[in-house]
């Protein structure tokens, strides 16, 4: 079945540590019917199966280095060349550096637009919430408030060790040094929003929609 140019969602969640975008990934694509790729999701993927790029990713990583731009710009490539992402897709945790972003515009065809939402929320409100976060200790899972058990699997919910006030500034700090070359890159283009993130779910859902739309609109 064709997909309609118009239809076509093509969505980049930025945003810092507990701003809450995998959960709005997730939801935003659920409502969209398109897949939500997120990197970690599908580097883990891709070393289990045992791909070149997998097994390229293994060996970094069991030699405690850390996956480079060559590496996840092939997973990438490979993730977005499947059928289900012609009508779309929301990815999550890249690109992470300018190459990357280089080279996601270098994959993609210029018959959709390629939307970029920053989740914008004050770093004394990410402290808080991280410092409550919860998550599943078996799956992964990252649980909202007040959730007793994984929704995903049943796992038991735990804290992260780095979920403490010190690491957790320090991570944001770095989060926000090792962006900023992203912001600069995309906060030029008119296919870039931000959206206030410290409102509830449904706030935020609701602005992303409105922002994603926006784009589009001016795309027909």
């Amino acid at each position: 079945m064709s997909v309609e140019t118009n239809d076509v969602v093509r969505l980049v969640m930025l945003g810092p540590p507990g701003a809450g975008k995998g959960t709005q990934a997730e939801r935003f694509a659920r409502a969209r019917g398109v897949p939500r790729v997120s990197t970690g999701d599908i580097l883990r993927e891709a070393v289990q199966a045992g791909t070149e790029m997998g097994r390229a990713a293994r060996e970094v990583m069991d030699a405690g280095g850390l996956v480079g731009d060559e590496i996840m710009i092939g997973i990438v490539t490979e993730r977005l060349g499947r059928p289900d992402t012609r009508a779309g897709f929301v990815l999550e945790g890249f690109p992470r550096t300018v190459a990357q972003a280089k080279a996601l515009d270098g994959i993609l065809d210029d018959t959709a637009p390629l939307v970029v939402v920053d989740i914008e929320v004050a770093e004394d409100v990410l402290v808080k919430r991280l410092q409550i976060r919860r998550i599943c200790s078996a799956c992964g899972w990252t649980a909202p408030p007040g959730t007793s058990v994984c929704a995903k699997c049943g796992g038991p919910l735990v804290q992260r060790r780095d979920d403490n006030e010190a690491i957790v500034r320090e991570r944001l700090s770095v989060y926000a040094r090792s962006t900023q070359a992203i912001l600069d890159f995309y906060q030029r283009r008119d296919t870039f929003r931000s959206v206030d993130g410290d409102q509830t779910e449904e706030g935020v859902a609701a602005d992303l929609a409105a922002a994603v739309a926006s784009v589009l609109g001016g795309f027909r």
